[in-house]
């Protein structure tokens, strides 16, 4: 998979490319990110990338020009593959893991790093095939954005991890195979490692007993009062057994009992 970048900054990623699951992507051959100076697609002569927006305001646009000049030299090395085109901006489709399993799937994809007030809508409009908002915050530019979204999706590429039933069984991973099923979009269960105490603090027996069936159980309950707990709206639509719905609602009966006030004279 190649990722492209078009930013005023690749400097910024040359730091980021040195460690971890990109490092390890990018020198295996499972991906590779080339990053484009979006001022080398400029005419004057201060390779001006910026301009006032029109009807006033602060801050300075993204021109369209060097944009459209630098996706169209992009498209045109494979005029007959599909480029996605991706403006990163806190107006866009909220990225998650199921768009990381999405855009995992494309052979190339292209990131364009917006800056200063944002670019020019012309862009967004005939040159972006999507937008995409890492959250409901605002950063100084798409540089992080698109770190971000990178790593997300080339971890799922295979080869990456070097164990694919670790990258399905993460927080939000929804099914790709049979043994995707355990995880399927919940919060992931807790998690430890030796020594089974520690200052007083003990490891769940159940992990400890060898029972692979028990193991399963308990860690699929601990998902579900996690994801119930911390992001309740994930559990919708969620196909659930019986026995996991009687423990859920178990597990909101024991949370929702009525505090008894003892009358003035108890």
């Amino acid at each position: 998979m190649t990722f492209d970048v078009i930013t005023i900054f690749p400097e910024f990623f040359r730091s980021v490319l040195e460690y971890g699951v990109l490092k390890r992507a990018l020198s295996g051959g499972q991906a590779s990110i080339r990053l484009h100076d979006l001022r080398e697609f400029t005419d004057d002569r201060h390779r001006s990338v910026d301009d006032r927006p029109f009807g006033g305001g602060p801050g300075m646009v993204f021109k369209p020009e060097p944009l459209f000049k630098a996706v169209a030299a992009l498209r045109s090395e494979s005029p007959d593959r599909r480029l996605p085109v991706i403006l990163l901006s806190p107006q866009g489709r909220l990225f998650n893991q199921a768009l990381a399993q999405e855009l995992a799937r494309e052979e190339r994809v292209a990131l364009i790093c917006g800056r200063y007030e944002g670019v020019d809508e012309r862009i967004a409009e005939h040159v972006a095939t999507q937008e995409i908002s890492i959250g409901d915050f605002v950063l100084s530019g798409g540089e992080l954005p698109a770190a971000l979204v990178m790593e997300s999706v080339i971890r799922l590429l295979p080869g990456v991890l070097g164990n694919e039933e670790s990258a399905c069984q993460e927080s939000f991973t929804a099914p790709r195979a049979s043994s995707c099923e355990f995880r399927h979009g919940l919060l992931d269960f807790p998690q430890y490692t030796r020594p089974a105490e520690y200052q007083g603090w003990t490891v769940p027996e159940v992990l400890l007993s060898g029972n692979h069936e028990e193991i399963r159980r308990w860690r699929r309950q601990r998902a579900l009062e996690k994801t119930w707990r911390r992001r309740p709206d994930l559990l919708a639509g969620l196909p659930l057994s019986d026995e996991e719905r009687r423990w859920l609602e178990a597990l909101r009966a024991e949370e929702c009992e009525p505090v008894v006030i003892p009358s003035s004279g108890e």
